[in-house]
């Protein structure tokens, strides 16, 4: 039997290595940019083109390298940064194990040029597929400027999996932030498709911050300094206000290496216990330098994974300077942040409202007043100013359990007459002479409607139900390109970090179908001539945008497409919350809408729309 065991030629053992190192056009970003900041560079260009699927180009003013490094740069396990294994315990340059740059010419169309400031001339290599094509003397500028184009063109398989151009720039604008903060002394500067996103000059870590996310954020930014024998921390922690519900502005630096560690996250989020709503994450960028020989970096090739010598220890000294830090700055945990949003809002009790003839689909969207309405927008219902505290407790020597009453006979497309097909009970309760007509709805601590049918009652989450109605109109308008716009009497100015802007003006048209007319305005500003028709009364745009624009950076719920998770974040943000006192015309209007949609039983984000409660359950809980 012949022998089955043979050594794989390099440049198909480099292809397979590569799947380790380079998985998409951000993961050569990385690497190439990291080797600019190792070479001593003070000013670093990005240039990218399609997201970096036909061009990633990273021009440094480094050190340069000479002919033969130049060569040698493009071998498997060729490196500068160690010599030995035990210079592995202490590193602190960024690339170590020598894969990178072989790994990305066995992938793509490579071309290198670099001078050192001693050398007259530089050299310029051109590599595709591993193999070298031309290697010549050239003139260039001192530093590297180092060309790759069509990445994995030779893999056509690896080339499918990428994602979508507005995806794989989401993972280059982190990789870019990612380093653009670990380095505030050099200047970056980041060109996609022939636009500058970012242009960032060198300074402190503060500057740096507002440079990256935008300078609204600088009021907000809490200094962390601490430093002991074992350990110096520094960096900063975002006020709670600032905190968000989705991650992604979270950032550990490790001797100036961005690392991922959900249990030093953990740390943190308990410094931050009782400041901020449940599922909210922190903004923080905090920076750990300690003796390399009490870290392990070689854990993965993407070295974002490292281990400490004494973790414990770590996650304890970063609890306490974290609380230490907003102690100084006299941030303190309120008592119950439920009820400071209680305290806050203005109670006003509800009248109930006679069933109108006429259809009240639209009611709960259209909600009118006779007060004053805000400057550009329609009549929309706005609560009137709280009124005498008296009235709060008027009634209070009634009881509560009296019947309500009774209203008209429901009109043909009411809750209980819609069919759709189901057999569920609740559907098929329908007014017959045997049955009394159904009672008028009623919240419950305005937040739940209760509404009686034959066989008991159901019991809707207001907020559930309302994203729902709204969710599935949303993306009806997406498809349908059928929603109507209000025109804004004066155009209002949103400004978003450039990582922002760099997504939302590839999903642009589809929010613009939702009803908006958001134009580009230029560096990084939007411009808002309208909003969809039935847009809430208050609602703030930037808000519900950035909400959006959070799922895209975070890549939230990779299994919707873009018109989807526009509709789930339009909801959200727009329905009517829990605490909002609803008229009796509002609340049937959202029991006949939840129930004409097509799936009404769960909102958008998995919650339980309504509950059903039958007699025969109920009177058997009450037999003892």
């Amino acid at each position: 039997m012949p022998d089955v065991i043979y050594l794989l030629p390099d440049a198909v053992a480099n292809q397979i290595a590569a799947g380790e190192v380079v998985q998409r056009p951000s993961s050569a970003v990385k690497e190439l940019m990291e080797n600019a900041v190792d070479a001593g560079a003070g000013t670093i260009r990005l240039i990218l083109k399609e997201s970096g699927k036909g061009l990633i180009q990273v021009v440094d003013d480094g050190c340069g390298m000479s002919p033969t490094d130049a060569r040698a740069a493009f071998e498997r396990h060729a490196t500068s940064k160690i010599r030995e294994a035990k210079d592995l315990f202490t590193i602190h340059t960024m690339g170590f194990r020598g894969e990178a740059l072989a790994s990305i010419a066995s992938i793509s169309q490579v071309e290198m040029k670099t001078r050192r400031s001693i050398d007259e001339v530089g050299t310029r290599i051109v590599i595709e597929g591993f193999e070298v094509k031309l290697q010549e003397p050239c003139q260039t500028p001192v530093g590297t400027n180092f060309l790759m184009k069509n990445l994995f063109y030779n893999i056509p398989a690896r080339r499918n999996f990428l994602k979508s151009n507005t995806v794989e720039m989401r993972h280059n604008l982190d990789e870019f932030e990612r380093i653009a903060l670990a380095n505030s002394g050099i200047a970056f500067s980041l060109h996609h498709n022939d636009q500058e996103i970012f242009h960032l000059e060198p300074g402190n870590l503060r500057q740096r911050i507002v440079g990256v996310f935008g300078k609204d954020v600088n009021k907000h930014l809490v200094p962390v300094e601490e430093e002991t024998e074992a350990l110096k921390l520094s960096g900063f922690v975002g006020k709670p206000e600032i905190a968000k519900k989705t991650r992604g502005q979270q950032f550990f630096f490790v001797n100036n290496r961005f690392i991922k560690s959900s249990y030093l996250h953990n740390a943190v989020q308990t410094a931050f216990e009782e400041l901020l709503p449940k599922e909210s994450y922190p903004f923080y960028i905090i920076f750990l330098d300690l003796d390399p020989a009490r870290i392990d970096i070689n854990v993965h090739p993407t070295k974002q994974e490292i281990k400490f010598e004494d973790e414990r220890l770590i996650y304890n000294y970063l609890k306490v300077a974290v609380r230490h830090a907003l102690g100084r700055n006299s941030i303190t945990p309120s008592l119950d942040f439920e009820q400071q949003n209680i305290f806050s809002r203005q109670f006003v009790p509800v009248k109930k409202e006679p069933r109108p003839d006429d259809d009240t689909a639209s009611a709960l969207f259209n909600r009118k007043t006779t007060e004053p309405s805000a400057p550009g927008r329609s009549d929309y219902r706005v609560p009137p100013a709280a009124r005498n505290w008296e009235e709060l407790y008027a009634g209070l020597e009634k009881n509560d359990w009296a019947p309500v009453e009774e209203r008209s006979a429901p009109a043909e497309n009411d809750l209980f007459t819609i069919k759709s097909g189901w057999s569920d009970d609740v559907m098929d309760e329908s007014p017959s002479p045997a049955f009394p007509a159904a009672k008028a709805p009623y919240q419950v601590h305005q937040s739940f409607i209760v509404s009686q049918i034959k066989s008991g009652f159901i019991l809707v989450d207001q907020q559930a139900a309302h994203e729902r109605v709204l969710y599935e109109k949303y993306l009806e308008s997406l498809n349908d390109n059928q929603q109507f716009t209000q025109r804004e009497l004066f155009p209002t100015a949103l400004n978003f970090t450039p990582a922002q802007a760099v997504i939302l003006r590839d999903i642009l048209p589809q929010i613009n179908r939702l009803g908006f007319d958001l134009q580009d305005f230029g560096s990084n500003a939007f411009v808002v001539h309208g909003v969809p028709a039935d847009w809430p009364p208050g609602q703030n745009e930037q808000q519900i945008i950035e909400q959006l624009l959070d799922q895209f950076q975070n890549n939230v719920d990779q299994a919707s497409g873009v018109p989807d998770r526009v509709a789930r974040t339009m909801a959200r943000g727009s329905a009517v919350k829990r605490g909002t006192a609803l008229t009796e015309v509002e609340m049937t209007a959202l029991i006949d809408q939840l129930f004409a949609c097509t799936m009404p039983f769960k909102s958008p984000s998995g919650r339980n729309c309504f509950l059903t409660f039958d007699l025969e359950t109920l009177e058997k809980e009450f037999s003892g």
